[in-house]
Order: C-alpha cells, then sequence, then structure tokens
C-alpha cells in the first residue's frame, strides 16, 4: 500500500499550488518504489505464474500460481495489442527466466530461465476439465453453427451429470451435515495412526541398534513375511534328497586313493588315450630288466627244494633254462605297486 501515502489530504504549509499534484512538488511517484525503474520503461509488478514451469537453474518445479515481484516492460506490437516482458528471479536459486505474453495464441511465451512442463496423457480420460483449444476458440468466435453445435454437446454433457453430481451432493451432506462431528473422527483417526507410527519407529530404532546400521527400513509387506518365514523353515532341498546325493557321492568315489587323480583326469579328458604313466605302469630299461631277472633267479634258486640228485641236477639246468627264455620273451614290464613296500612281487 505504499503507492497510496501520496493520496492523501495533508498539505505542509510551504506546498506551492503553482508547482502541480503533491508528488511533483515533493519529487516523487505515486507508485513509490514499484516505479524505481520507470525512467527505463520498467515497472514493478506482481506477476502470477500462468502455468507450471522447471526451474533451468536448480532444477525444480514451481506450480502454477506462484506470485513473484516482476520487472515489466513493453517489447513490441501485434498489431495494436501491446506484447509485455515480465523478468523475475527464482525463489529458489538465483536464477532469473523471463515471460512475454503472446497474444496471438492468448498464452504466455517463456523467453529463457526455465521451460513448460508438459502433460502428455489425456485429461479426458481422469474426468477432467478441459480448456477449449486456440481451434475451438476461434471456431466458436467465427463460427455461428459451429457454436451453436458446441453449445448443443454441452448441455447434453451437463445432462449426464447431473446423476453423478447428485450422488456427491448427497455424500457430502452425509458426511460433513456437522461440522463437529465430522472434525472430531478426522483427528481421532489421525490419533490412532500417529500411535502406530510412533510404535513402528520405535521397533526400527531398536533393529537398526541391535544390528548397527544407519539406513531406512522400508515399511513392512504381506509378501516380505511370507518370504521370510518360507526362508526360516525350508530349506532348498528335502532330507532324502541330500541323503540321496551323499549316497551317490560314496558310490562314485574311487576305492583306491592311487587311482582317484587319473580317474579325475579321465573324467576331465575322456577322448585323450590312457597312458602308461596314467594307469601306474613304468617302462623298463635295459639295465633294471638285467637286475630284475637276476633277481628272479636268486629268489626262485632259494625258495626250490635243495636235492642232490644227479638225475634231477639236468632237470634243474634244463628248468632253469626255460625260465631264462621264457623271462626273455616276456614284455619288459614292471607294475608299481603304490599300497605296499615291497620289490617281491612280479
Amino acid at each position: 500500500m505504499g503507492e497510496r501515502k501520496g493520496q492523501n489530504l495533508y498539505y505542509p504549509p510551504d506546498y506551492d499550488p503553482k508547482a502541480g499534484g503533491l508528488n511533483k512538488w515533493q519529487g516523487t511517484h505515486a507508485l513509490r518504489e514499484r516505479a524505481r525503474k520507470i525512467h527505463l520503461g520498467i515497472l514493478i509488478i506482481r506477476f502470477e505464474m500462468p502455468y507450471n514451469i522447471w526451474c533451468d537453474g536448480c532444477k525444480n518445479h514451481i506450480g502454477m500460481g506462484v506470485r513473484y515481484n516482476a520487472e515489466k516492460k513493453k517489447v513490441g506490437m501485434y498489431y495494436s495489442t501491446p506484447v509485455y516482458q515480465f523478468r523475475m528471479k527464482c525463489h529458489l536459486c538465483d536464477n532469473h527466466f523471463e515471460i512475454k505474453t503472446d497474444p496471438q495464441n492468448l498464452d504466455y511465451e517463456i523467453v529463457s530461465g526455465a521451460r513448460r512442463q508438459e502433460n502428455r496423457w489425456d485429461p479426458t480420460q481422469n474426468e477432467q476439465i478441459v480448456p477449449e483449444t486456440k481451434e475451438v476458440q476461434r471456431k466458436l468466435f467465427d463460427d455461428a453453427m459451429y457454436k451453436l453445435e458446441h453449445s448443443a454437446r454441452d448441455t447434453k454433457a451437463a445432462e449426464e451429470a447431473k446423476p453423478v453430481l447428485g450422488r456427491l451432493f448427497q455424500r457430502n451432506d452425509s458426511l460433513w451435515r456437522d461440522d463437529f462431528e465430522a472434525n472430531s473422527r478426522l483427528r481421532a483417526q489421525f490419533r490412532t495412526r500417529k500411535k502406530e507410527l510412533k510404535l513402528q519407529e520405535e521397533k526400527d530404532n531398536a533393529l537398526l541398534v541391535k544390528s548397527s546400521l544407519a539406513v531406512a527400513l522400508l515399511p513392512e509387506s504381506d509378501n516380505d513375511r511370507r518370504m521370510a518365514q518360507l526362508m526360516r523353515l525350508h530349506s532348498s532341498k528335502t532330507v532324502h534328497e541330500k541323503d540321496k546325493e551323499r549316497r551317490n557321492a560314496i558310490l562314485n568315489r574311487p576305492v583306491l586313493p592311487s587311482t582317484s587323480s587319473s580317474q579325475r583326469e579321465i573324467r576331465k579328458h575322456p577322448s585323450t588315450k590312457l597312458e602308461s604313466k596314467v594307469l601306474g605302469i613304468i617302462k623298463r630299461s635295459a639295465s633294471s630288466s638285467k637286475w630284475s631277472r637276476e633277481h628272479t633267479e636268486k629268489l626262485m634258486q632259494e625258495k626250490r627244494p635243495k636235492i642232490v640228485e644227479s638225475s634231477c641236477s639236468s632237470t634243474q639246468s634244463q628248468d632253469t633254462k626255460s625260465d631264462k627264455s621264457e623271462m626273455e620273451t616276456r614284455p619288459q614290464l614292471l607294475l608299481c605297486n603304490y599300497g605296499s613296500g615291497s620289490s617281491d612281487s612280479d
């Protein structure tokens, strides 16, 4: 109300009517602080946001109807209608955005500093009140027949909406007939809900302290409780399945520990040929075969009965020769027994 300070009925004694009005005599403008940039063609006004926007500075949403102190100036003409531009500062950051009027489309246009929020759904599906588009407004202004048809459709829609509106009026009348009773009921529901939230918060804090966690806990749901009970009471496999797996593992385990490594190699590479080292067979060299022959002959002589007979001596010599020939014809292979440390086995 600062602009009304000049509109008083008090005139000081030294006031000269020849100087003009009281504001002119005092050297002030009637709008006071709002006209501090009037010499630049800028007037400070109270501007109301015509639609929802996004601020480019802080990326926050500014809703329709938010009011700002804006600098208003004339930037052009659309035929005989002036085009005004408004510059204002965001209340959440230091960004400034500018909006100007669009008389051609009966709308406002964002010049810089912000962007308009776009609603990509059909408002008619949500039963919202949809304003007329610019094309429909032009047709209503120019075409009398289209205006008559449009008013007939509006009248029909109003008749169809009467039963719904009647039910809404009845419901509101039954619920809000007694304001004190409705207010008491809502406050009681609010107190009950507040106690439940406080109790849940205490439980969550106790759980966080017990678990040494510092995270926000989400509210529980029936699905979460069901899954937690299943995970606690039942395992992934039954007792019979575990026994069957244990039994199969015992049956498939090799009897001799020496062949376990070879069997694993064979299972990993079934297409490879069985080598002598894998089977535990080592080829004899020439020196080892000679030593084994002599050692075998010595053992056989110790185990045979000593009979001093001439007839038997010839037989023994023949047997020895046959044994030697037989040993020479045998393949020179030596079986390694990993289980015992004796060297008497063939």
